[in-house]
């Protein structure tokens, strides 16, 4: 399910239904998300839930089949709890009841009424109940024209509310009154924004929205508005910061669950470029300011953090740059263009969302490249814990993909071929520990076994997958974010840390890389056929890593280069501890 919340709860209710088994997983990100608010109920109906993790945490196994109809109460207004029981009672033919206490967005129920569904949404003691009824056949086709989604135009209506000058209009936007309170809360807050040719398609009401710049006063938000603007808490965040008073904003402790934190991270990086917020259980009080904004964002791999800083970063005076602009691909492909050209070019936002120049609260980060059995893991081991660093070995995040696949069964000649799903799929996770970090596979340690011949031999092919690149990129990245890293492995300081305050490049002579790599193997009174063999098959592995089409071996610009054939361990080491604590500031 990738990063997708909504995408695993409601595959959640469809799977109830059917007579068959499913498990669900998703990126490390969601797999520390909430489940059992959905499993809940579920099961009440007669589903099995299996937690492989035991902790209402994906990965999930969903065994649906005959179900019972339930009426259920939910505490929280929740589209995605509604959902799932909606669709496990439409998938196994049994009617069901939702109880919200807040109405909570609708599109599920409209997409069902416009497939003949009979769905009633009525106040009921106190809230709301939302009540189906299954079909007696199968339900017909549906020609579905989807509208723009509100809260991506969000950060451009907020881009335009706080811009000097100007309009902007925004085409065929859904104003779902179950999705709209943010415009609301806008029009009390004096923003300008102007709904013009409402229709309905395909179910969903649809405007246009003109928008132009307006002073906005501070507001104070909660209760039954938060369900319908919870996605767009960010933006709001970053407008009062820019609004006259104080906005206060209750009743959103669900942002706490989210791809982040949202209410610490939205208060920490406010509070960093200078605007004084506080945080609260629920919410968040925030005080405007129109001081230029200056400072580093950290968005947590958050992608409605890293747009919502945009939108400030594009705004002239101010110098903000945020970590992880990528991140906002998840929601939004092509974020940054589309803010940029909004902007006019003139606010220069591509400039102010470049990543960040280092702000490591832990220190600095240390990058160690070159080729196997150059000494490049237990030197960086050992240098990280001189430093105090955690050791980050970037290579056991590919040995560990590379076991997986194999007890898997998955064919080499088909790696290459692996989808971002199918590798989430493997179960592979690297567990922080006080030190560095533990690779585990479904939960289960594999740190030993990851070191095996046959995951030697097939490493260097898994790791020139281009997909297998690109979904470990955003873990490594992760791990680094607070800097206090000493990380190794192959394009460490190339691609993966190209900001790291010091770089190296580990070479050694090819017996003595050979000698060394055997040793680290557990071998013991080594023979010169031994070492010749080891080392005709390691410039075999360089000839391979060199010339990959994906990252390949090469040192970058900027790294020192330390020959450490001459060198015993504890001088390796010694060389290493002290440049970096020269690069850090003593």
């Amino acid at each position: 399910c990738g990063n997708s919340g909504t995408t695993a709860r409601l595959m959640m209710g469809l799977l109830a239904g059917r007579e068959l088994c499913g498990t669900l997983t998703g990126d490390a990100s969601l797999r520390r998300r909430p489940m059992r608010r959905i499993t809940d109920p579920l099961v009440r109906m007669g589903a099995r839930v299996r937690e492989p993790e035991g902790e209402g945490v994906l990965p999930i196994q969903v065994c649906g089949g005959a179900l019972r109809p339930i009426e259920h109460l939910s505490p929280k207004a929740s589209a995605q709890v509604k959902s799932a029981v909606l669709l496990a009672g439409l998938s196994a033919g049994v009617p069901v009841t939702v109880h919200e206490p807040l109405l909570s967005r609708d599109h599920t129920e409209r997409m069902l009424r416009g497939m003949g569904v009979e769905v009633v949404t009525e106040e009921a003691d106190g809230g709301w109940r939302t009540s189906l009824t299954p079909p007696e056949g199968p339900l017909p086709p549906l020609d579905l024209r989807v509208p723009g989604d509100p809260s991506s135009a969000a950060f451009f209506v907020a881009l335009a509310l706080l811009a000097d000058q100007g309009e902007l209009r925004i085409s065929g936007v859904g104003i779902n009154p179950t999705r709209t309170g943010l415009f609301r809360v806008l029009a009390r807050m004096g923003g300008f924004v102007e709904i013009h040719d409402e229709r309905v398609e395909g179910g969903e009401p649809v405007a246009d929205l003109l928008v132009r710049p307006a002073r906005l006063c501070g507001t104070e938000v909660g209760g039954a508005e938060i369900p319908s603007m919870i996605d767009e808490v960010p933006v709001l965040a970053v407008l009062a910061a820019r609004a006259e008073g104080e906005t206060r904003i209750t009743g959103a402790g669900e942002l706490r669950v989210k791809e982040s934190d949202r209410i610490a991270v939205l208060v920490q990086n406010l509070c960093a470029l200078g605007v004084e917020a506080e945080e609260l259980p629920d919410g968040m009080v925030v005080r405007g300011t129109d001081r230029p904004l200056r400072g580093d964002v950290r968005t947590d791999g958050d992608h409605r953090i890293a747009m919502a800083f945009g939108v400030l970063a594009a705004l002239p005076g101010n110098r903000i740059r945020v970590d992880d602009p990528g991140c906002a691909d998840v929601s939004f492909p092509g974020f940054w263009e589309r803010l940029d050209e909004a902007a006019g070019g003139s606010a220069a936002p591509a400039h102010g969302t470049a990543p960040a120049a280092p702000h490591r609260a832990d220190g600095i980060i240390v990058a160690i490249d070159g080729p196997a059995g150059s000494g490049k893991s237990s030197t960086a081991k050992a240098a990280a814990a001189a430093l105090g660093y955690r050791h980050l070995d970037s290579g056991a995040f590919y040995r560990a993909i590379t076991l997986a696949a194999l007890r898997a069964g998955i064919p080499v000649e088909r790696w290459a071929e692996l989808s971002a799903e199918e590798l989430e799929a493997l179960g592979v996770e690297g567990i922080p520990t006080p030190g560095g970090y533990r690779m585990t596979l479904w939960g289960k340690d594999v740190s030993a076994a990851i070191r095996a011949p046959e995951v030697n031999a097939h490493v260097s092919p898994m790791a020139a997958v281009p997909a297998v690149r690109e979904w470990l990129m955003g873990a490594l990245r992760e791990a680094g974010a607070r800097g206090g890293l000493v990380a190794d492995g192959r394009d460490i300081g190339t691609v993966v840390f190209p900001d790291a305050e010091l770089k190296l490049f580990l070479v050694c002579a090819p017996e003595e890389r050979a000698r060394r790599r055997l040793l680290e193997q557990g071998a013991a009174n080594l023979s010169p056929e031994e070492i010749r063999a080891e080392t005709e098959r390691l410039a075999g592995r360089d000839a391979v890593d060199s010339t990959r089409a994906v990252a390949p071996l090469r040192q970058a610009e900027d790294a020192v280069l330390l020959d450490t054939t001459a060198l015993d361990f504890a001088e390796q080491v010694e060389a290493i501890v002290r440049m970096a604590r020269e690069r850090a500031g003593g």
